[in-house]
């Protein structure tokens, strides 16, 4: 990178890319409640690698307690299976031929606070990410005045700026932990 307003818009794009993938991991987290999003992240063994669940079938939701798999090959209905019961979801899926019915199970409070740290995990992945992201950016500043192509003063402001980037992007992931606590909690 050569000049400050690249390097803006790089940091400032991965930062917004590490709260999202936050945002999506902490849809796999359930609350108790059926959502077809609790599926995402899983990934199924299909014609030798591995696929996400939403590309071997469908995913619906009958009702509030019950999710539905209707596998497109007969042949993967076992792996889909296999992949749903190996899951840290906890949940236990029955199959009836290509369509797999999950009932969702009312969570306890000892579920609940094992998601919690789940999600406190993927928060503080996501922190470790922006970190490194900061240190990155840090570092590219650091060799634009190496190679004399800010000033000292440019440096620092570079450096708190990016610092305030940082900030800010903590401050997203904190608030979007709270809340995921407050939804996992919620009986």
């Amino acid at each position: 990178m050569t000049d400050y307003n690249s390097l803006k818009s790089d940091t400032l794009e991965r930062m917004e890319k590490t709260v999202d993938a936050l945002k999506n991991d902490f849809g796999g987290l359930r609350a108790g409640r059926a959502h077809a999003s609790l599926l995402d992240g899983i990934l199924v063994e299909a014609y030798g690698s591995m696929t996400p669940i939403s590309q071997v079938g469908t995913v619906s939701v009958p009702d509030a307690r019950t999710l539905s798999v209707s596998v497109w090959d007969k042949g993967l209905a076992k792996n889909v299976e296999k992949a749903l019961r190996e899951s840290e979801l906890g949940l236990n899926p029955m199959s009836d031929g290509q369509l797999i019915r999950i009932p969702i199970p009312p969570l306890s409070e000892e579920r609940r606070k094992e998601l919690v740290k789940i999600a406190g995990k993927y928060t503080e992945q996501s922190k470790i990410a922006i970190r490194n992201i900061r240190r990155d950016a840090m570092d590219e500043v650091k060799k634009m005045k190496k190679d004399a192509l800010i000033s000292e003063d440019d440096e620092k402001k570079y450096n708190n700026e990016i610092q305030k980037w940082t900030d800010d992007a903590v401050k997203k992931i904190d608030e979007q932990f709270s809340a995921k606590e407050q939804d996992i909690m919620q009986v």
